[in-house]
């Protein structure tokens, strides 16, 4: 037992090694331009063991430097080393939610850094907790804190961290109706608000950017109706593609239907509509879903593909 353990966790080492070479990359996106503001796909699918996607995740690149992170599910590092992306650009990452298929790839990104070429803190933001989800600070103290499950990487949370940052870890209201807005780079702009997730404590997030807004909705149920307006005018709209239009029951407390999704569009007159977090239910309905979507939105309407990446 003991030389297997040792084993995989040469394996895990190497593979570490590696994603750290590719994050140290010229920082060159392969697939995106080189001026202006584009969204690139991480990860398209919704992190189920059966599907070849990478689990939830996004770039927002300016001018040919990815500035921003949203959520960072299964493979999500892989695929960032393939979109020639560097960690140092990033400003920040932002979490919908603290479930495993938006946060699964976290500690390799840390891991990996090591070797890099960082050297300004690392901003997280995340949902605060209920009585079943810790918040976004506690969650990452349980993940990487000196007691917790990968304590080896504690010191990334001082200024004595061996990848020359610090992460920040910053809670965001994730009740209420109050739009928060306390978070600005050189960059760009972020602000978010509670939405309904069944029990899951959840934020959708807007990336004002270069006269540009993108909106990430993350998995919502829209119980609260509050999306069209936060959405409003936004020049993309990202949500997630998990539920056919025929679902009923508990489902609809989680994910809005495709019909709902073109409401909120239409709603919020947004410039271009895009599926991510395409679960295996799914798969096969597109033209089913683009009937219902189509029933209230016109616009250009996009199912998401990893490593596709769209200029706004």
């Amino acid at each position: 037992m003991t030389k297997v353990f040792a084993r995989v966790s040469q394996a895990l080492a190497l593979w570490c090694a590696a994603i750290s070479m590719a994050l140290a990359a010229d920082g060159q996106s392969v697939q995106c331009g080189d001026e202006g503001v584009w969204i690139q796909i991480l990860g398209a699918g919704a992190g189920e063991l059966d599907s070849t996607d990478a689990g939830p995740s996004y770039l927002v690149w300016s001018d040919d430097r990815a500035v921003l992170m949203v959520n960072t599910g299964s493979a999500s590092a892989v695929q960032f080393a393939r979109s020639g992306a560097r960690l140092a650009d990033l400003d920040a990452i932002a979490y919908n939610d603290v479930s495993p298929e938006r946060t699964a790839a976290l500690p390799f990104f840390i891991a990996a850094s090591i070797n890099g070429d960082r050297d300004r803190p690392l901003t997280v933001l995340g949902p605060t907790g209920n009585d079943t989800w810790p918040d976004t600070k506690t969650f990452i103290e349980r993940l990487i804190g000196p007691e917790g499950a990968h304590g080896s990487l504690a010191d990334f949370l001082t200024y004595k961290s061996r990848g020359g940052y610090k992460i920040s870890v910053r809670d965001v209201p994730s009740t209420g109706q109050r739009r928060w807005a306390r978070y600005g780079s050189q960059n760009f702009r972020l602000s978010a608000i509670p939405v309904s997730n069944a029990s899951t404590p959840a934020v959708a997030w807007r990336v004002d950017i270069n006269d540009m807004s993108l909106v990430f909705t993350g998995a919502f149920g829209n119980q609260k109706d509050a999306v069209a307006k936060f959405a409003q005018g936004a020049d993309a709209l990202i949500v997630p593609h998990a539920i056919p239009e025929s679902t009923r029951g508990a489902l609809l407390e989680q994910f809005a239907k495709p019909s709902k999704i073109g409401e909120i569009a239409a709603a919020a007159q947004v410039r271009t509509l895009i599926l991510g977090h395409r679960a295996n239910r799914t798969r096969g309905r597109e033209s089913q879903s683009s009937d219902a979507i189509r029933t209230h939105y016109a616009g250009p309407l996009i199912f998401a593909n990893d490593l596709e990446c769209w200029g706004l």
